[in-house]
């Protein structure tokens, strides 16, 4: 019953049905050509309040290294992945529904004062992915197309923005691989000044009449594009569902959360943290669920690529999500250059995991060793209080957890033993 079910919801996936595409915005043509939409009203959300105590209640849970502290940073509903603007002025939180939202610090306190919409004249479809460029250019990358928005911290006080395409509506996967599943698109700026965004496929295991389609496209891997949108090319093969990159500081290498294969039991396949060393590499999928483990859909059968294995393996189904290479100067020095990301926690596992925030040591060779940071977001009965999703360094060091479920967004700061 249960490889039935997982067949179904493949399939059901990658169904597209005309209502369910993601809708094209009406005033992006007005706000290309810096013309007022008339739109005036922002959503603001409420940051004190018995909601906002109810989530330091639960942050006296999380236990951290000595030294560390955690507190609410802002109340931010459904937040996803996060983009600290370069000047330190704003941070832009997506979400799988219909929103972005903007959060502001504006008396430095360490404590948001401000949380509402981005570009409200605008309408988002599964807004999940921004990032921002080093000369402040804001990218979003959404279910089927990317925007860019110049200087969007310095002009998202009002509702008009100006917003560019990057890749046109429909046109970042086909029409017909538009999915509510493994929708979540990340991007990142690279050292090459290229936009590296991942497509996550939408099936539990891709079959094979998927597997030529997606390989020209990018699906179940990660694209490249210039940031004017042209000269796309597939960077990363073999990937089920990545959620999260971030690339080395030093080397510059590309490294990536992997969500493996469900179904096969509690234990199995492991999660994957992954280093890619050259373009145009693949990770094993389909033919192997996580790790070394092979897929029961394609057991048997002769491997036809050279597969990098993951460079660290994690705890099956925990949901590895956002990351990002540790650069500030407030935390200990044996943190430098080390990998903080997201486990989103399980949803199938007999006993829950995941759902904390973990810490990946990188030594010069490369290898990686990963352990927890911070955790406590599954109480003793095995219910979630939390489920973290991305991980972003704020100017001064400090660094934010975002957490979809709470809706919220978390500083974990350094004061010393």
């Amino acid at each position: 019953m249960k490889t039935f079910l997982l067949a179904s919801i493949g399939l059901l996936a990658a169904t597209s049905l005309a209502a369910a595409q993601a809708p094209v915005p009406d005033n992006l043509e007005k706000l290309s050509n810096f013309q007022s939409t008339g739109t005036t009203e922002f959503t603001f959300m409420e940051q004190s309040g018995a909601y906002a105590d109810g989530i330091r209640e639960t942050l006296k849970r999380i236990k951290l290294p000595a030294g560390f502290k955690i507190d609410l940073y802002a109340v931010v509903p459904d937040a996803r992945h996060m983009a600290v603007g370069p000047q330190g002025i704003v941070t832009f939180v997506g979400t799988r529904k219909d929103k972005v939202w903007a959060v502001t610090d504006r008396n430095k306190d360490r404590v948001a004062d401000e949380v509402k919409n981005f570009a409200p004249s605008l309408k988002f479809a599964i807004p999940n992915g921004p990032c921002f460029s080093k000369d402040g250019f804001l990218y979003i990358a959404e279910q089927n197309r990317v925007l860019v928005y110049p200087a969007a911290e310095f002009f998202y006080e009002s509702p008009d923005v100006a917003a560019f395409n990057v890749v046109k509506q429909g046109e970042l996967v086909p029409a017909t691989e538009e999915s509510y599943n493994h929708t979540a698109r990340v991007c990142k700026i690279g050292p090459d000044g290229k936009l590296y965004i991942s497509l996550g496929q939408p099936f539990n295991v891709a079959p094979a009449e998927k597997l030529d389609l997606y390989k020209e496209h990018g699906i179940g891997g990660m694209i490249r594009i210039n940031t004017d949108g042209t000269g796309r090319e597939v960077y990363t093969y073999g990937i089920r569902n990545s959620v999260g990159h971030d690339f080395h500081p030093e080397t510059g290498e590309l490294w990536f959360t992997d969500n493996q294969v469900d179904g096969m039991g509690d234990d199995i396949p492991p999660g994957e943290i992954n280093r890619q060393t050259a373009a145009g590499q693949h990770f094993g999928h389909p033919w192997y669920g996580g790790g070394s483990v092979r897929t029961t859909e394609y057991a048997g059968q002769e491997v036809p690529v050279e597969v990098v294995m993951p460079a660290v393996e994690t705890v099956a189904h925990a949901a590895d999500l956002g990351m990002t290479f540790y650069t500030g100067r407030q935390f200990p020095e044996k943190y430098k250059n080390a990998i903080f990301s997201a486990q989103h926690g399980s949803w199938n596992r007999t006993e829950p995991v995941g759902a904390r925030v973990m810490v990946t040591f990188v030594d010069s060779e490369g290898k990686a060793t990963t352990e927890p940071f911070a955790e406590g977001w599954i109480d003793e009965n095995g219910e979630y209080l939390g489920r973290p999703v991305d991980v972003a360094q704020l100017r001064d060091g400090s660094i934010l957890v975002s957490d979809d479920l709470a809706g919220a967004l978390y500083r974990i700061s350094y004061e010393g033993n």
